[in-house]
């Protein structure tokens, strides 16, 4: 009889733990999707938030089908640099993936970020569904009223389109190029900009 009860409650425990293997493979990433001036300096910071699974950076929100860098920079594209992450909604929440969104661009910029001037360097939060809008447009209404800007928000809160993934040497460009990252990014004046604005808060 022990030895029977001791089977089944392996049995049992089997099944739990089966169980929630299954639910850990099962679990669904979501996508966020963000244009905020250069991608190359967008990248950073998402890669190092705990529960973010992937991130791609590329071409969004324009009307040409397989852009190239070279015809989203010259601006005719209607595309803008963007970042899409893939997280899990059980180790992050959306809300807080925008946060750090908002803590590392001008949203006040019109058609730039910093030393980059153009639409294809604005600020949007491009949406994949009705609850990250009704989300976005919440945010955006903290961030206008958080005080700590005195021009009207710019960014963008618009539907998500085709992202068409950028060349591949743009990818993690801050490891494959990281002196020319670098240098860019220590010159474009974005770090002195969140340091005056948010402090040491998320960025």
């Amino acid at each position: 009889m022990r030895i029977l009860l001791l089977i089944a409650a392996f049995v049992s425990f089997s099944n739990i733990v089966l169980a929630g293997e299954a639910v850990v493979k099962n679990t669904q990433l979501e996508k966020a999707t963000f244009a905020g001036g250069c991608f190359w300096c967008m990248q950073p910071f998402f890669d190092h938030t705990q529960g973010v699974k992937k991130t791609t950076v590329g071409y969004t929100g324009g009307n040409m089908p397989n852009p190239t860098y070279e015809e989203v920079s010259s601006g005719v594209t209607g595309h803008a640099e963007a970042i899409q992450v893939e997280f899990d909604p059980q180790e992050v929440s959306y809300e807080k993936i925008l946060n750090i969104y908002w803590h590392n661009i001008d949203p006040t910029q019109v058609n730039g970020q910093f030393v980059d001037e153009g639409s294809q360097y604005r600020t949007a939060v491009f949406y994949h569904n009705e609850e990250q809008k009704r989300i976005a447009e919440k945010s955006k209404q903290a961030v206008s009223a958080s005080g700590r800007f005195h021009e009207p928000i710019a960014t963008q809160i618009v539907a998500a389109s085709a992202f068409y993934p950028a060349e591949d040497y743009h990818q993690k460009y801050y490891q494959k190029s990281s002196l020319q990252y670098h240098h860019y990014h220590d010159n474009s004046g974005r770090n002195e900009y969140l340091e005056k604005t948010w402090g040491h808060d998320e960025h």
